[in-house]
């Protein structure tokens, strides 16, 4: 029986199959205009049902479904011309023009979207038939998730200040304009690093930078001080530091939360660290992956701890931080000069001083700014062992966490002096154990 079964399957199979390869291309072609412009009148429909003016919209699903269908008919009518389909077009524009007008003149309302999305679904039958299916499927959904997000875009606009499309375009000219006309064959003399792979550096810490700050801004703009400690420290756990430090001293009853959010920051600091490691290189990333995992996860639990160890009575109300923008054509260049100060310092220690020099710049540029000197001890083609480069990059952390000690001793309130110069100084304890490992 089993045997019968299986033999009509594949007889009736094949009888479908071969049904299909007979369906003309025309019809398969007919039948998704159909569906995609009758979708796309839904998605109208049902802005026409949200409207309290119902008569603002010209027309939703049996509209753009004929609108689709006419657009279909007349370019096939006419195979390698386009008169027939150049007239529709014509005709619907004059008629979308009398509508709109009336429109303004009536309700006063000057909306595009709707006229739009009908030029688009009349268009649709020359984007199924020439191009690509992903294309269309594209193309209808774009339109749909478009039309959709209009309420998420008016909210989403409504944070926005005057100075956020600055900011964009300060970014995209950092990305996209500087970086590609920055010379990749020539090198900076006794760096042997060319100015291209100098600005890449500075388009990925500026690129960190301005991700966290956008999360901070738009994703968790409401989310607390711990939010604000794991995102401040992925662009600077130092500066995030100083801002939780003074805040915790400004509150009358102080929370358990600055700490665990400075905590917090330098667990962050960690993992920038290590992702720009493995960018830069990925040799010394990989030596370093475990001791660094080690470090973040001690950081995280104690960060945890202490937040969960805050009494109900130290709920108190979290002030508001502000989100500074991280990304500044000054901040840019001001990181290339040191990129390049750091890159003739280093260079110079080591050829008058060796490695035991290094070792102390290291501890010195840990109470500066360290990603510049860090990054070209990353990707700078000197002559010392991964090894080497590896210790001096904890050694410039360890000296970079005593610093933040400093801070938050001299600036903040005295449960996150004491909290955060434990904590603070296990971890960095736990760093220099790591560090004689190495």
């Amino acid at each position: 029986m089993s045997v019968i079964f299986f033999i009509l399957t594949l007889f009736y199979g094949k009888v479908y199959l071969d049904l299909l390869d007979n369906i003309p291309e025309v019809l398969i072609q007919f039948v998704i205009v159909l569906l995609f412009s009758l979708l796309i009148g839904l998605e109208q429909r049902k802005l026409h049902n949200e409207k309290a003016n119902k008569f603002s919209i010209f027309g939703t699903d049996r509209t753009f479904t004929f609108i689709g269908i006419l657009g279909f008919i007349l370019y096939i009518s006419e195979p390698g011309k386009f008169s027939l389909f150049i007239a529709g077009a014509v005709i619907l524009g004059i008629l979308f023009g009398i509508y709109y007008f009336k429109k303004i003149d009536i309700y006063r309302s000057f909306g595009l979207t709707n006229i739009i999305v009908a030029f688009i679904t009349y268009s649709l039958p020359v984007i199924i038939i020439t191009q690509p299916r992903w294309f269309s499927i594209l193309v209808v959904v774009s339109i749909l998730i478009l039309v959709e997000l209009k309420s998420f875009f008016q909210k989403f606009t409504s944070r926005l200040d005057n100075n956020e499309f600055i900011t964009l375009a300060k970014f995209l000219i950092i990305a996209g304009i500087v970086l590609p006309i920055i010379p990749a064959d020539s090198t900076i003399a006794y760096l042997n690093i060319s100015p291209y792979v100098l600005w890449i550096t500075v388009v990925a810490v500026s690129s960190i930078s301005y991700l966290s700050y956008l999360h901070q801004k738009f994703v968790f703009r409401k989310s607390g001080l711990m939010i604000s400690g794991l995102l401040g420290g992925l662009y600077s756990s130092t500066a995030t530091t100083v801002v939780l430090s003074r805040k915790s001293k400004e509150q009358k009853t102080e929370s358990r939360k600055y700490p665990a959010s400075i905590i917090a920051a330098t667990a962050m600091m960690y993992l920038r660290i290590l992702i720009l490691m493995l960018i830069f290189n990925n040799a010394l990333g990989r030596i370093l992956l475990p001791y660094s995992v080690i470090l973040i996860l001690l950081s995280v639990i104690i960060s945890g701890a202490i937040y969960l160890s805050q009494k109900k009575a130290d709920d108190s109300a979290e002030p508001e931080i502000e989100e500074k923008n991280p990304l500044e054509l000054k901040i840019a260049v001001l990181f290339s000069v040191l990129f390049i100060l750091f890159g003739f310092i280093t260079n110079y220690t080591l050829n008058y001083f060796g490695e035991g020099g290094l070792n102390v710049l290291s501890y010195i540029v840990g109470f500066t700014d360290i990603d510049p000197y860090l990054l070209n001890l990353f990707q700078g083609k000197y002559d010392i062992g991964l090894d080497v480069i590896a210790k001096a990059t904890f050694q410039a952390i360890i000296s970079n966490n005593v610093l933040k000690i400093f801070y938050v001793l001299f600036l903040g309130g005295s449960k996150t002096k004491k909290i955060v110069t434990a904590s603070l100084g296990l971890i960095t304890l736990i760093n220099i154990i790591l560090l004689f490992l190495l």
